[in-house]
């Protein structure tokens, strides 16, 4: 899916409404199967980006539009089908905790299967095969029938990158994807996730904390700060100079300390709050 932003200005969702806004005047524009990283440190306004692509947010000035079309000028109906042709993959995944690892799984392939289809499937899970196979790439392929709660943060982590895999959409936005994993997991998870959209021809944005893994991974660095756009370069222009310009008075996080919560076991779990639309 092509999109592209045209001088866009928005807020945080969790923003109140006179605050600055998150996203200054950004435009940016990706072609249909192109895979870019999104660097910058804590506040550049990465994950309102995220939001903003995937329609759950409304620019507060500019246009946006996607496969050609902006969705706000679409009716409700319109904008619910783009909306299926989206996915949203946030950095902790909302799974909740007595769900099967399978059935948590397959939740991506909602908005393509209707609302009977979608209620049997909590029962009696279809496309089983399928489940397993995107599991398998993330090495979680023993956890199928798993229960959520008694997975480590990483392994939730991963299972919502599965849950991407399976889920027919066209774009693909994922939000720092590898903060519950350990170096070698992080490194064998992001390998998978482009490979799988690069052979479905799906566009794939990803926001990453991991610099390091965003040059080594993705073709096209963007390079955010303070909500404006600070580079759209090939991987290969991002010099040791511009990283330190973009992360000025946060180099801890240009330098990667270790993730805050890494590949153990999870801690008991809350109530979860679901979101429906």
């Amino acid at each position: 899916m092509m999109l592209r932003l045209d001088q866009v200005s928005a807020r945080h969702p969790a923003a109140r409404a006179a605050s600055a806004a998150a996203l200054r005047r950004l435009t940016l524009e990706v072609a249909a199967g192109e895979q870019l990283a999104v660097i910058g440190p804590s506040g550049a306004g990465k994950t309102t980006l995220l939001h903003l692509l995937a329609c759950a947010l409304r620019p507060s000035e500019g246009g946006l539009t996607l496969a050609g079309r902006d969705p706000w000028a679409l009716s409700r109906g319109e904008l619910q089908s783009l909306r299926g042709q989206l996915f949203l993959a946030p950095q902790v995944p909302p799974l909740p905790p007595r769900q099967r690892v399978v059935t948590a799984v397959l939740a991506g392939r909602l908005p393509q299967i209707g609302l009977w289809h979608s209620l049997r499937s909590l029962f009696y899970p279809t496309a089983i095969a399928e489940a397993d196979a995107a599991l398998a790439r993330f090495d979680l392929g023993d956890k199928l029938f798993a229960r959520v709660d008694r997975l480590s943060g990483g392994e939730r982590q991963r299972v919502g990158l599965a849950r991407a895999l399976v889920a027919e959409a066209s774009l693909l936005l994922v939000d720092e994807p590898l903060s519950a994993l350990d170096p070698t997991r992080a490194a064998q998870a992001i390998a998978s996730l482009t490979e799988a959209a690069r052979e479905r021809g799906a566009t794939l944005v990803t926001t990453l904390h991991h610099v390091e893994m965003a040059l080594r991974h993705f073709p096209r660095i963007v390079g955010l700060r303070e909500g404006e756009l600070a580079f759209d370069l090939p991987a290969s222009q991002v010099t040791p100079e511009r990283l330190q310009a973009l992360y000025a008075q946060h180099l801890d996080e240009l330098t990667g300390p270790a993730p805050s919560v890494l590949d153990t076991p999870a801690p008991p779990p809350q109530p979860a709050v679901m979101h429906c639309r």
